[in-house]
């Protein structure tokens, strides 16, 4: 019973406050600004449930740099601060002044990219002490690879790490979602190591307490940040025009980033000529940064999947019913939300344009030879879609 333990006292104390910390950030869904639709407020909420075990997977289970492992960030099932529909992020920590190795297949994603983060004032920490892209690292024939974290020069893949360094993330973006694998690999921190520690009373109470800090102040950091996108809607602008936060923005190509509000009955047409890139995707989501269900949603599209018009255009279309055109983007439910483009590799970012209209006048303003999908073949591209995720996730 309680109190045959001499922690019993402690370990009450930190779990309830760790459940009373929890039930205050759920404030975040009601405060001024954020939608007061049923579905957004369903989903603020979900967000913070959703992220308690990447919270506790980030500071309570996976945070000792001396024994660390890959695991995987967001799925369609947890997600926050925009992640990419067409994405599988790993990571784990790390401590700069160590020296550690990734190894393993490379696996086939379009874009591929290992970033070392510093500490920082961000929940996801600051600034980047150093990558490696793609065609920076060197693969054999058979796809396997290594790279060395260290602050010690070495031989073929290196990093080089600064004392700040905490974290180290893999980005894996899949274009053509059923064909590409994805990587299968383990980092192992080198030299001479004592048994892993046991858990004890001091490294759960600090690690619920860390874990739900991390979960209050990640969901409320990208709510926040994406206000500033929403003071601004139908443009698209960088991260870095809005916000100068150092963070761990993607290596080779920052997004741009759109806020749309689009009621019912109304659409919005956004329209750009994509340059020539080694990897570029729209990604689509609601105001809490998250993407939609794109298992069974059309709310993405990319370098494979985009259907183009006849003059190179990328028309999008955002609507609640159907138009009738390849590269729908689906509010699923939602009236207002974000897009993003990614132009990765090229040699200009061309901004798109977007025009809101109302729906009963979207045909008259659609080209006269815009690109049509008929009822069959769109259910064709959404088995396509649950069939590429479970070929990146394995479930």
């Amino acid at each position: 019973m309680f109190g045959d333990n001499p922690n019993d006292a402690t370990l009450r104390a930190s779990w309830e406050d760790f459940c009373d910390q929890l039930k205050s950030a759920g404030d975040m869904v009601f405060r001024d600004g954020a939608p007061a639709h049923d579905i957004d407020r369903a989903k603020g909420l979900r967000l913070l449930a959703r992220n308690i075990s990447l919270g506790l997977q980030f500071h309570l289970e996976n945070n000792d740099p001396n024994f660390p492992e890959l695991l995987h960030y967001f799925d369609p099932l947890r997600k926050q601060g925009g992640d990419n529909t067409d994405a599988l992020y790993v990571g784990a920590p790390i401590n700069g002044e160590h020296t550690y190795r990734i190894s393993g297949a490379r696996g086939t994603a379009r874009y591929f990219a290992v970033t070392v983060v510093e500490n920082g004032a961000t929940p996801w920490g600051g600034g980047v002490a150093g990558n490696l892209i793609d065609s920076d690292i060197e693969v054999a024939a058979d796809g396997s690879f290594e790279i060395i974290l260290s602050p010690d020069e070495h031989s073929g893949n290196w990093i080089k790490t600064t004392p700040g360094s905490w974290r180290v993330t893999v980005r894996q973006f899949f274009a053509d979602w059923e064909n590409e694998a994805p990587m299968v690999a383990r980092i192992d921190r080198l030299g001479e190591l004592q048994q892993s520690p046991v858990l004890g009373v001091q490294e759960l109470t600090q690690g619920l307490a860390d874990s739900v800090a991390w979960i209050r102040d990640s969901t409320l950091y990208w709510a926040q940040m994406l206000d500033k996108w929403k003071a601004q809607p139908n443009s698209f602008l960088s991260y870095r025009q809005l916000d100068d936060n150092a963070i761990d923005a993607t290596p080779g190509g920052e997004p741009l980033i759109c806020y749309w509000q689009v009621p019912k009955g109304e659409v919005l047409v956004v329209r750009v000529t994509p340059p020539e890139a080694n990897y570029w995707a729209v990604e689509f989501g609601n105001y809490w940064w998250e993407t939609m269900d794109y298992r069974y949603r059309l709310c993405s599209t990319n370098c494979h999947h985009a259907q183009l018009e006849s003059n190179g255009e990328l028309l999008l279309v955002v609507a609640h019913d159907d138009p009738g055109v390849p590269n729908w983007l689906d509010p699923s439910g939602h009236q207002e939300g974000y897009i993003t483009v990614r132009w990765i590799g090229a040699a200009h970012y061309p901004i798109p344009q977007c025009t809101q209209m109302k729906q009963a006048n979207l045909a008259e303003y659609l080209p006269a030879n815009v690109r049509t999908i008929p009822a069959a073949q769109r259910k064709v591209q959404l088995a396509a879609r649950r069939r590429g995720v479970i070929k990146r996730f394995g479930h």
